[in-house]
């Protein structure tokens, strides 16, 4: 138990009608509970458009994201849309609690199924919170223009249909290796159940200090995934015959020119995520991934 919120900011997105639902669901719990509600800027259009009864939405606030003062955060979605709501709130130290609308989730872990619990013990203060880092994205040549921080992941792809692309690793200026795949994740241990897992990569512990690296399609079978210290200071060079690669930054891509360099390190902040449980990363392994179980026809 952490403490008792007040002021509840909650985010989704436009897809699925069964998030709608669900999203008035909550706010009509979150009301009854005694709770401020305030609905992202970009997400209360939507819910009006969807409700039936709009009197439900009267007197709602809204917050501008640069403006967002709350107690804690909800999002309504997948883990696509935890990670826009991590993006959109920063540094700002506000917890997240996910609702899964989605498929697997292990950042969105409570199911619709759930929410009337999930926010009676969210109100009374009976829930956890475990701090997950952040991998920082810097690059020398072409200019970022997206977020540069990941929750997730980072990926160096080759771009299109376009051969192998050679990515020059160091390690605290020390040369790792230079990979010849189709691209390369490096993943947080929150990520490590996301694309680096789907390309042979290990399952993480979520509290590990660790990074991943994970090559997707290698040329050589002897490059496998790796484990690393995370205070460490990568540096990526890409040559390609198309002289040019894809970066994506918890699934925003960008493309780039091979004369731009790649830097990554662990962000200075981190993002604070609720649970329900305090086991609550193992839980999902057993439940969501079936783990250890006979999966046999």
């Amino acid at each position: 138990m952490h403490f008792s919120p007040k002021r509840i900011a909650l985010f989704g997105n436009s897809y699925q009608v069964d998030k709608f639902k669900c999203a008035i669901q909550i706010i009509l719990k979150l009301q009854q509970l005694g709770l401020e509600v305030l609905v992202a800027e970009d997400f209360i259009p939507v819910l009006r458009e969807h409700t039936p009864d709009a009197s439900v939405l009267e007197g709602m606030g809204s917050f501008c994201i640069k403006e967002c003062q709350a107690d804690l955060a909800i999002s309504i979605g997948g883990d696509g849309t935890f990670l826009h709501a991590a993006e959109q709130l920063g540094r700002r130290k506000i917890p997240i609690l996910g609702i899964n609308m989605g498929r697997l989730g292990f950042l969105a872990d409570v199911t619709p199924e759930m929410v009337d619990n999930a926010l009676e013990r969210v109100a009374a203060g009976k829930f956890y919170i475990s701090e997950r880092s952040l991998i920082q994205v810097q690059t020398l040549g072409d200019a970022l223009e997206t977020y540069p921080f990941a929750l997730n992941d980072v990926a160096v792809l080759k771009h299109d249909n376009a051969s192998l692309i050679e990515i020059d690793t160091r390690v605290d200026g020390e040369l790792l290796t230079k990979y010849m795949a189709d691209g390369l994740v490096l993943s947080t241990p929150t990520g490590s159940t996301a694309y680096s897992l789907s390309v042979g990569g290990p399952v993480l512990d979520p509290q590990s200090a660790t990074i991943c690296l994970s090559p997707v399609a290698p040329h050589s079978l002897t490059m496998r995934p790796i484990v690393l210290r995370d205070d460490v200071v990568i540096r990526l060079k890409i040559d390609s015959r198309t002289e040019r690669f894809l970066l994506s930054i918890d699934g925003r891509s960008q493309s780039f020119s091979t004369n731009t360099e790649v830097i990554l390190q662990k962000a200075d902040y981190k993002i604070a995520v609720v649970h329900l449980h305090s086991n609550a990363f193992f839980r999902a392994l057993r439940e969501k991934m079936m783990w250890g179980e006979d999966i046999r026809g």
